[in-house]
């Protein structure tokens, strides 16, 4: 049997990307990439291929569940309404630093809110972490607990909750509860409590403040955003802001994605501090 990478960006352009995640090549939109792609002839391969008027539309393969393996986890992948499939690789990059972070704090318990399908939330969980994961969708929250028995973390230390995050960490805060470790990829925009609209430019520094509000001395604090415009200097600032002298260290980047081609997706940016102790 052949053995497929859990994840390569094949090429990009034309407002696409191709990626093969694991068995199965993936042709989607990317707004990101207006260059003329470098391999046209490399598109032929794709599987699976997502127009946003058509929807998803198979070439061979079933548009059903399949997985893919990556660094000691399982992951359950599917096509879905939007367009993606249950990962996000570029965050895989990030992983390294999060398990750093959780052997310098080996009785930390890490919040991972808009948790999504759970890929990093299994990260943190396999590298020795306490976990509670937030999401307000309860599809996604079940698909993140599937993916945890895949991966033989059925029994693991995580909290699966489904809640809107702000609400959540606010009911935390009244309990006096703190993290060691906190993980965060807001929206661009979405709902809030009782059908409010969120939106990142104007919610990002209110659920910073109070997520530094949960977060012990000497916790680690994880952002990452997808937003169109934002870029780790913005990132880095909003963060910067919220925790203010307890500030011990910071640092921001993109969150990219390098292709086989030379074509390269920046498809959005993380910042991520150390609190003083």
């Amino acid at each position: 049997m052949q053995h497929h990478p859990a994840h390569e960006l094949l090429d990009a352009g034309d407002g696409r990307r191709l990626e093969r995640f694991g068995a199965r090549v993936v042709d989607r939109p990317a707004p990101v990439a207006p260059e003329p792609c470098r391999r046209p002839d490399a598109w032929d391969e794709a599987d699976l291929q997502f127009e946003r008027e058509r929807g998803w539309e198979s070439r061979g393969a079933a548009p059903e569940p399949w997985t893919v393996e990556t660094e000691g986890l399982t992951l359950e992948l599917r096509p879905t309404e939007a367009g993606q499939v249950g990962w996000f690789p570029e965050h895989a990059a990030l992983w390294p630093w999060l398990r750093g972070a959780v052997a310098d704090r080996p009785a930390a318990e890490v919040l991972h809110l808009f948790g999504y399908t759970g890929a990093t939330t299994l990260a943190v969980a396999r590298a020795g972490a306490r976990a509670t994961h937030v999401d307000a969708s309860r599809p996604a929250v079940a698909w993140a607990r599937r993916n945890a028995e895949l991966s033989g973390l059925a029994d693991a230390p995580v909290r699966w909750i489904v809640d809107d995050a702000e609400t959540f960490v606010r009911r935390e805060a009244r309990r006096r509860r703190q993290y060691g470790g906190i993980v965060l990829d807001p929206p661009s925009y979405g709902h809030g409590p009782r059908g409010a609209r969120w939106e990142l430019e104007s919610g990002l520094g209110p659920l910073l403040e109070i997520c530094l509000a949960v977060a012990e001395p000497g916790a680690f604090v994880l952002l990452t955003a997808h937003t169109p415009g934002w870029d780790g200097a913005q990132l880095f600032d909003a963060l910067e802001q919220a925790a203010g002298r307890r500030v011990a260290r910071l640092e921001a980047g993109d969150l990219r994605l390098d292709a086989r081609s030379g074509a390269a997706l920046v498809l959005g940016a993380f910042a991520r501090l150390e609190l003083a102790t």
